[in-house]
This record gives C-alpha cells, structure tokens and sequence, in this order.
C-alpha cells in the first residue's frame, strides 16, 4: 500500500475528532465567558476568590459522590454548610443551587453514554421511561411540600443525620446484593418508581437531597444493572433540583449565597463530568459501600453534635 493510500484514513478519521475538539473548546469559551459575566455582577473578584474560592473544591467533591453513586450532593454540602452556621433555609437554598450545576453535568454525560454505549443493551432497557417516570411524580411531590406546606417533622439538622444514617445502612445492603444483570425493568416497577418518586420529591425539598437515592436504592435492591440504577436517580435528581429553581434560585427572597455558588457551581459540574468516567472503571459497589460508610458517620457525627 502506498504511503499516500495510508494517509486518507487517518485525515477522515481525524476530521471528526477535530470538529469534537473545536466544539468543546467553543463551549468552554463561552462558560467561562458566562462566569465572567457573572462574577462581574459582584463587587469585587479578588474578594471573592479569596473569601470563597475554595468552595470549588467541595462542588467537585460533592458532584464526584452525587454522580458516581446516585446520591445527590446535599450529602456533602449540608453538613459542610451546617459546620459553617447556615441557617437551615441557607443551607437548603445553596444546596439545591449548586446541585443544579453539578447534577445536570452529571445527568448530561450518563445520558450521552446510554445513548452511545447501551441504546440497545436489555440491562438498560426502561432506562429513560423509569428516569422520567420517577422524575416527573419527585417534582410532583416536590412542589406539593411546597403548596401544601408540609414541613419537616423535625429540624433539618436531625432530619437530615437520621436520613443520612438509615440511607448509608441501606447502601450496605444493597452494596451486598447478588451480582445484577440483564433483569429488565418489569410493569410492577413503575409503580413503586412512581410511589418513591414523589415521597423522595418530598424528602428532596425538606433536605434538598433525597429521590436520587431512594430510586437508586430501590433499582439496585431489584437486582438491575448498577450503573443504570446511578443513571437513573442522577437524571431523577437533576430534573428534581431545576423543579426548585422558581424558589431557590429565581426568586427574589431566595436564601441561597449566591457568592458561594458562583465557585462551587463551575466545581460541581467539573465534578459532575468526571462523576461517570469515575463509576465506569471503578466497581460501583465499592463506591457504595464507601460512600455509605462515609454518610453514617456523617450523619453520626451531625445527630451526636
């Protein structure tokens, strides 16, 4: 074969990776540009970063956990946020803010690989009607919390250990269930997805962390594939996060520090995109059982405090 036979493969396979490259660079551009815009609405940007730069590093943290394991990111930023003396409407307002950065990052790119990787995979089958299913009662019972003023029936600091704690011991379980596989999503499953949808919408709006896991919890106990459990309750929670958005972050009496988001939001949604490649080539049991470990004692520690 001649050299120049050789060479025609590689320039048209080349091509699209070119084009997927100016892309990506076209849009991280224009985040950054947005961020500038943004940070331009504050007084002053050396103030700020020395005052709140650091909180970049809890989005990544926080989004890493929320995406590889289905948990959503309240796990991490309440307890963080209660050591700092938020007030409980602070903490939940921030929460669900920085969540709608990290978990639609995360909710984005597990979307992508399903439709790359397993459109036609029967471990994934039911994939996106279980997600959206579960989604659409989480924002229903999100926002009949809301309308119908039903409040947490303690404070946010015990609700949230006592949660903590009961989910990190139910991770365990299900961490040690028999090895899934190609089980598909079965008619029976849709109910309760519904039922643990907008009970978990409830929950979500007390702590602003909640459906994710439960859906989470509840496909991987049924003996389905894990990582579709993960992207399943990761979807749930980005849809259920943005259902918030009227309150936490649109309206005008919002609680939320916005100076705070403005560091942790891009942290969380570089978080959120390294959240899948993370559970990909880790065991997303280990991940389970890691994180279970680290929220009981979270959750030990807030409700001992």
């Amino acid at each position: 074969m001649s050299p120049l036979n050789t060479l025609v493969p590689s320039n048209t396979q080349s091509a699209p990776r070119l084009t997927r490259h100016y892309r990506n660079l076209s849009l991280i551009l224009l985040l950054c540009g947005a961020w500038l815009f943004w940070a331009s609405h504050f007084h002053s940007l050396v103030d700020l970063i020395q005052e709140y730069g650091r909180f970049v590093f809890l989005g990544i943290t926080g989004a890493i956990f929320a995406n590889s394991t289905g948990a959503g990111g309240g796990v991490i930023f309440i307890p963080v946020f209660s050591n700092l003396n938020f007030s409980e409407s602070q903490s939940v307002a921030t929460s669900f803010m920085i969540q709608c950065f990290g978990m639609t990052a995360g909710a984005i790119s597990w979307s992508l690989h399903y439709k790359k990787r397993h459109l036609e995979d029967a471990a994934w089958s039911g994939f996106v009607k279980a997600a959206l299913l579960a989604a659409f009662f989480s924002v229903l019972g999100f926002w009949s919390s809301q309308l119908l003023q039903l409040n947490s029936p303690s404070s946010l600091h015990t609700s949230f250990s006592i949660f903590s704690i009961v989910l990190g011991i139910a991770i365990v379980i299900s961490s040690k269930s028999s090895t899934p596989i190609t089980r598909a999503i079965r008619p029976v499953d849709f109910l309760w997805l519904a039922l643990i949808g907008y009970f978990g919408g409830i929950i979500t709006a007390w702590l602003s962390v909640g459906v994710g896991e439960l859906v989470v919890i509840y496909l991987m106990l049924r003996g389905l594939c894990a990582k579709m459990a993960v992207a399943t309750g990761v979807i749930v929670s980005a849809i259920t996060v943005w259902s918030a958005s009227p309150i936490h972050i649109f309206s005008t009496n919002s609680h939320a520090l916005f100076e705070l988001v403005l560091f942790a939001g891009p942290g969380a949604v570089i978080g959120g995109l390294l959240a899948r490649k993370l559970a990909l080539y880790l065991p997303v049991k280990v991940l389970k059982l890691f994180f279970s470990i680290w929220i009981i004692l979270t959750g030990s520690a807030m409700l001992a405090s």
